[in-house]
């Protein structure tokens, strides 16, 4: 098969499109000839040698694919060859073949094509996970979701959304803030001319943001916990900010708050599958309805991945960047 393959840590050049072996697959795993996977912040990260892929992970990028079934472990009774499916991955989707745990892998949603699934499973488990698993999101909560222009941000304001939520959204132009209401949020904030905590505890007459969907890290803490309600919830995805802060407790003990750190690549197999199976029965009847539409900024072939790191490392998209074998 071929692999985008990281030649050295580094710029986008260093990931290179060649044959490779195929990978072997295991008893409780199936093995997925893939149509499609996306490019992901934590690519980024891995390329620059900031993310080792976990023990016994594919060393190639690429957390989620969508494709077809071609091999069946001896283990596995619910997948046959032959099924379309997508999947969350622990790495290995910059691939053409690619080996999973059979219970990462998901039906793709009714009326989605193989080829837009591969938007979702990182998107909707991260989104999944965190929002309703970790930070408790209900009807009537006030969410601020950081990076709103991004694929999980994009994902996560319609699923708020869907949810009951009021949705509060950053971005960094007038052309991404368009897209999040056209999404579905309702507070609007230009990070770079707003002040995101005057601008929700004005929108909101001084209640603040029940749930803060974070993928900064260090440099918004002390700002999430300023914009943060009583009672809130602040869930961290993201540490494109940093990772160092000083966190003041007084503050968050004031409120009542609370912090999480989440990372969904490092959680075991089991945890994965619960995960995605709670994605299969919440998330993806909202997306057969239409209630949330994957957002796609734009198509490229798996052996231009270096060109998709630079989109989004330039942060020039909407919603996902898909690779195509």
């Amino acid at each position: 098969m071929h692999a985008s393959v990281i030649t050295e840590f580094g710029a986008p050049e260093v990931l290179v499109w060649t044959q490779v072996p195929d990978p072997e697959t295991a008893a409780d795993e199936v093995l997925i000839r893939v149509t499609a996977s996306a490019v992901n912040r934590a690519d980024l990260l891995q390329r620059q040698g900031f993310y080792e892929p976990p023990p016994g992970a594919s060393r190639y990028p690429g957390l989620e694919c969508s494709g077809v079934i071609e091999f069946v472990g001896s283990g596995v009774t619910d997948w046959s060859v032959g099924d379309e499916c997508c999947a969350l991955l622990s790495g290995g989707g910059y691939a053409e073949l690619v080996a999973v745990p059979a219970g990462q892998v998901m039906p793709l949603p009714s009326g989605i094509d193989a080829l837009t699934a591969a938007a979702l499973p990182e998107v909707a488990c991260t989104v999944w996970s965190n929002l309703v698993d970790t930070a408790r999101l209900t009807s009537g909560d006030t969410v601020l979701i950081h990076g709103g222009g991004s694929g999980i941000g994009t994902f996560a304001i319609q699923f708020a959304r869907a949810r009951g939520a009021r949705v509060a959204a950053t971005a960094g132009s007038a052309e991404k803030l368009q897209a999040c209401a056209e999404l579905g949020a309702d507070i609007l904030i230009n990070y770079r001319e707003q002040d995101f905590v005057e601008a929700i505890r004005s929108a909101t007459d001084g209640h603040g943001a029940d749930v803060i969907l974070d993928n900064m890290g260090a440099e918004y803490l002390a700002r999430n916990i300023a914009a943060l309600a009583t009672n809130g919830r602040i869930a961290v995805i993201g540490m494109q900010g940093g990772v160092k802060a000083e966190l003041d407790l007084g503050k968050l003990m004031a409120t009542r708050g609370s912090v999480a750190a989440t990372s969904l690549r490092a959680r075991p197999t089991e945890d994965k599958a619960r995960i995605c199976a709670a994605v299969v029965e919440n998330i993806w009847p909202l997306v057969t309805s239409g209630a949330i539409t994957p957002t796609i900024d734009r198509i490229l072939a798996m052996s231009d991945a270096a060109e998709g790191h630079r989109v989004v490392t330039a942060s020039e998209h909407v919603g996902k960047v898909l690779l195509r074998t």
